[in-house]
């Protein structure tokens, strides 16, 4: 359960190609980034993202033991990359209301994978937007811009 832009979502079990495209993900930055933690279900707190500051995205790429503790919410200053995998449920808050505070806490990389409209890599963040935006389709490689540097194959996607 999320609380975003004051109101209360209760988001229902992930379906199986949501999964399989974090699952999929994930194992790409572990091929590349092995330096790099890789958190599903972590909750972070970004201002400005929901009512309460609370979010829990999809994946969160971090320098491994950035968030060694007990906690069930971190600060996002570690945090490189969140990714939002948008569901028929939850489509609008990834598209739109999580991305200006997700820009404000200064992560430097948000990728959105819309299973609708393609995926869009954000970059660049400034203020409470992404200055670096560009949209890419499904199927593509797409270049993850540093601090990751590497493609990211979504053919699997």
């Amino acid at each position: 359960m999320e609380l975003i832009e004051g109101d209360i979502h209760v988001t229902p079990p992930a379906d199986g190609e949501h999964e399989e495209i974090v699952s999929e993900l994930s194992g790409q930055v572990r091929d590349h980034r092995k330096d790099l933690g890789r958190c599903t279900g972590i909750g972070l707190f970004v201002p400005g993202a929901s009512k309460t500051g609370k979010v829990e995205p999809d994946l969160v790429l971090a320098p491994k033991g950035g968030f060694a503790d007990q906690e069930e919410y971190h600060d996002a200053s570690p945090v490189l990359m969140v990714t939002e995998v948008a569901s028929p449920s939850t489509g609008d808050n990834d598209r739109r209301k999580k991305l200006p505070g997700y820009a404000r806490a200064g992560i430097p990389v948000h990728l959105l994978i819309d299973r609708e409209a393609g995926q869009v890599v954000h970059s660049q963040p400034e203020g409470d937007k992404y200055t670096g935006t560009v949209p890419y389709e499904l199927s593509a490689v797409v270049p993850l811009p540093e601090p990751l540097g590497f493609d990211l194959d979504t053919g699997q996607f």
